[in-house]
């Protein structure tokens, strides 16, 4: 168990999106190749060329992170085949000049398509063989925590036959505690297995959503601009442009969740968290008649990234005020305690979002927190799931009660800073 232990917390979930992280910037090179190439707009032949650079670096930095012989070959191919793509790149940025006829945008648009695609295709193979790699690992463990569960129902049975009171003794000393850290390195297991068929998800998305996005945006540029705005069609072209946008803003969200950034971690006060976040809310509130009230608290300090947090608080209480619809009351509470988490016991910190609103059905409780799962019509269903995330890089928890009728308290708990000189 100490072994099982040791390997989930060396454990790096987005070592294993190194493929699909490449992909998604190689797409993006391919955006501004085609716009420099169609405009000649200097600024996209410099952002190009720094992207490109930036892409190079980061590369070779990555390739030291790499576990298996088969994934370093893979990585070998890739950057070579990088090279040639910068190459047949600049070959593509120096051709033309803006006076003379240059190339149609499908003519364009087919060529970077080739250029890149053996490097696609080697990205493909890459993120093949991290799953690889992946679930391998994930075999191994799952037949690990196999057989300690059959050790363990094993020596249950036994210390029941020498005596029922020996074996309540054993089972509240022992047993009980190996059974908790079964179940949470299962959850563990669950989770990673997850995230990894998000990164496969991601890359598809990316791949199959984006690309043709990009054509469709540049299409539909060119179309605004010929139709005078008094026609009807001009309009259209509005709500298809609008349309694009939120594809690309749940593509964006799910990216997020499969790859979330990392916190930037400093000494906050946590009752200016809640001020701010109720101070840019209560406008929108206000004109659905939901009263928005920031309860004050003895100053508690916590380590957090202060812009990922208020991301949560504002996701909290916008789902808050969608329970509610019109007349209701959030209230932002700070509450410090002392209580365990991360398996010790220690002070903490409960950001709480309380409201008067509907409750959570008992059907919706059970995959509150699943990616892509929503009870709104226009949402995402990545809202939570990112928001627990982002408190989970933080060393923290994302939790709630709910009772049907009567209201939801989130609560988000955070380590407290205890010495904190004010």
């Amino acid at each position: 168990m100490a072994n099982l232990q040791t390997e989930f917390a060396t454990l790096k979930a987005e070592g294993f999106y190194v493929g699909v992280q490449v992909r998604v910037r190689i797409r993006r090179l391919n955006d501004l190749l085609l716009g420099s190439h169609l405009n000649h707009n200097p600024a996209d032949v410099e952002s190009f060329r720094k992207e490109s650079a930036e892409l190079k670096e980061w590369l070779g930095n990555k390739k030291i992170s790499l576990s298996t012989r088969s994934e370093r070959d893979l990585f070998d191919q890739l950057e070579t085949a990088y090279k040639r793509y910068l190459a047949d790149a600049e070959l593509l940025l120096r051709v033309g000049d803006p006076r003379t006829e240059q190339p149609t945008f499908a003519a364009t648009y087919e060529t970077i398509k080739q250029q890149s695609e053996p490097l696609l295709v080697l990205l493909v193979r890459f993120v093949e063989a991290q799953q690889a790699s992946f679930d391998s690992f994930l075999q191994t463990s799952q037949e690990t925590l196999s057989t300690l569960r059959h050790l363990l129902n094993l020596s249950l049975a036994l210390l029941l036959a020498a005596g029922a009171a020996l074996a309540v003794l054993v089972y509240r000393g022992m047993i009980a505690p190996l059974s908790r850290r079964l179940t949470e390195s299962q959850t563990i297991i669950e989770r990673q297995e997850k995230l990894a068929a998000l990164g496969t998800l991601a890359a598809g998305v990316a791949h199959e959503i984006r690309n043709p996005l990009t054509a469709i945006k540049f299409r539909l540029f060119s179309f605004k601009k010929a139709l005078p705005p008094q026609f009807a069609e001009h309009e259209d072209a509005v709500v298809i442009s609008a349309e694009i946008n939120r594809l690309d803003r749940i593509v964006k969200e799910f990216l997020q969740f499969a790859r979330p950034a990392e916190p930037e971690l400093a000494q906050v006060p946590a009752q200016r968290l809640l001020q701010e976040v109720g101070d840019l809310l209560t406008p929108e509130l206000d004109k659905l008649g939901i009263v928005l009230n920031c309860e004050s608290s003895e100053p508690v300090w916590i380590h957090a990234d202060p812009l990922q947090i208020k991301q949560v608080l504002i996701n909290l209480v916008q789902n808050a005020a969608d329970s509610i619809g019109h007349n209701g009351v959030i209230r932002l509470r700070l509450k410090p305690k002392t209580e365990r988490l991360n398996q010790r016991l220690q002070s903490v910190v409960l950001l709480q979002v309380v409201d008067t609103g509907k409750g959570i059905p008992p059907e919706a409780e059970k995959r509150l927190f699943d990616p892509f799962f929503s009870t709104k019509e226009e949402g995402t269903g990545l809202g939570l799931a990112i928001a627990a995330r982002i408190v989970e890089k933080h060393g923290g928890l994302l939790r709630y009660q709910t009772a049907l009728g009567q209201g939801t308290t989130f609560e988000i708990v955070l380590p407290k800073i205890d010495d904190h000189a004010t």
